[in-house]
Formats: structure tokens, C-alpha cells, sequence
């Protein structure tokens, strides 16, 4: 039986990620007729301003909050995302989503677009799994900048971007927003991908940019 403090740290979190990174559906859909999609291609977008958003922009030093991975069913554009259980929806619901509507578009190398198939694939074998607000890397839960990153390993047995640990980042202002999030001290040695050293990947190329 989970302990009460137990269920309020996970109340806690799952608050702070809502608040933070808009789970909201509510919005118009954003008209995406300035970019060109591809199957593949890695979007980045900035959520929200709260604690946690602060926390991804602030310690990272880059405006990249969110991300998602472009795919094509039944004629239709969609992103697959991990912001709660891992889903697909429509690309112009996940544009809207973002701060001023604005997004980034990195697409793969023409040397690595063979891959695309197989990455695709391997990011669907996660859907509906839980969002994780620890940003732990354990295959339980998974966030966004990781389902992007394992989906690629799976794919390929080579890495998307370079993993680093909590204490290469600029963590420090923001003690206090991860201790409520971990519920104790700050992981120092934990190894996470973040949505800057993901778009910053060698495979990938930005395509296009708009308001972020």
C-alpha cells in the first residue's frame, strides 16, 4: 500500500507537469503550410512557464522544452509524443501546443533517412507508456527527449545526441524544483538526454524554425 507521502509527492508531480507543460488539448489547431513534413523528423517546442519548463529551459540554456517525432497513418500528419502516456495526435494540435505556436524541425541526414521505417516502428512499441517526471532512465516511464532517443537506439544500436548527467547541467537554480520532483536530494550522477542534446544530434539537420 503506497505510503501518504508517497501519494502526495506523486500528486505533487503530476500537478507541477500539467501546470508546466499544458497537457491541455484546448486551443485552435496551428495551419502547418509553412513547413513541409517528412516521416521522422524531430520537432522541438517550448511549453508553458511553469516550474518545470523553467527548470528544462533554464538548466539546459536552451529554449527546447518539449519534442516529438513526425509520423504518417491513414493520410494523416501526427507526432508521437511522451507528455503523459506516450500518444499520437494530429501535427497541428501538437504545433498549437506550443509557446506562440512556435517550433523547430530537425530532420535525419539523407544518409540516415533508411532508418526511418525501423525508428518509427520503434517508437510506437512505447506507446501508452506513463510519462516520467523523474526524468530517470529506466524503461518504466519515459519522457519526451527519450522515447526519441531509445526509439533510435532500437533502431539503429547507435545513440541520437550525447547523454549527460544532472551534474553537467545548470542545475543549481533550480534545487529546489528538483528535490520536489525526486522527493530528496538533486541526482547528480543521474544520465538523462535533454531536447538540447538531442536536436543538437550529428544525424540531424534543422529544416525549419518558427517563433522559438
Amino acid at each position: 500500500m503506497p505510503s501518504r507521502r508517497h501519494l502526495l509527492r506523486l500528486l505533487l508531480c503530476l500537478v507541477t507537469l500539467a501546470v508546466a507543460l499544458g497537457l491541455a488539448t484546448r486551443g485552435p489547431a496551428i495551419d502547418h503550410a509553412d513547413y513541409q513534413p517528412a516521416e521522422g523528423d524531430v520537432l522541438f517546442q517550448a511549453l508553458g512557464s511553469g516550474p518545470v519548463s523553467e527548470l528544462i529551459a533554464g538548466s539546459t540554456e536552451s529554449p527546447y522544452t518539449h519534442c516529438g517525432m513526425v509520423l504518417r497513418r491513414a493520410g494523416q500528419w501526427l507526432v508521437i509524443e511522451a507528455i503523459g502516456p506516450v500518444r499520437e495526435i494530429p501535427l497541428s494540435q501538437w504545433l498549437a501546443h506550443g509557446r506562440r505556436s512556435g517550433f523547430a524541425a530537425y530532420r535525419l541526414r539523407p544518409e540516415f533517412q533508411s532508418s526511418i521505417p525501423s525508428f518509427i516502428a520503434a517508437a510506437r512499441t512505447f506507446l501508452g507508456r506513463p510519462y516520467d517526471p523523474r526524468y530517470r532512465f529506466d524503461d518504466e516511464c519515459i519522457y519526451c527527449s527519450e522515447l526519441v532517443f531509445k526509439a533510435w537506439r532500437l533502431a539503429t544500436n547507435t545513440d541520437l545526441g550525447r547523454l549527460r548527467k544532472v551534474r553537467e547541467l545548470k542545475w543549481e537554480p533550480y534545487r529546489k524544483t528538483i528535490e520536489q520532483l525526486e522527493g530528496g536530494e538533486v541526482p547528480l550522477d543521474r544520465e538523462l538526454i535533454t531536447p538540447r542534446d538531442l536536436a543538437e544530434a550529428s544525424q540531424l539537420v534543422l529544416v525549419h524554425r518558427r517563433g522559438i
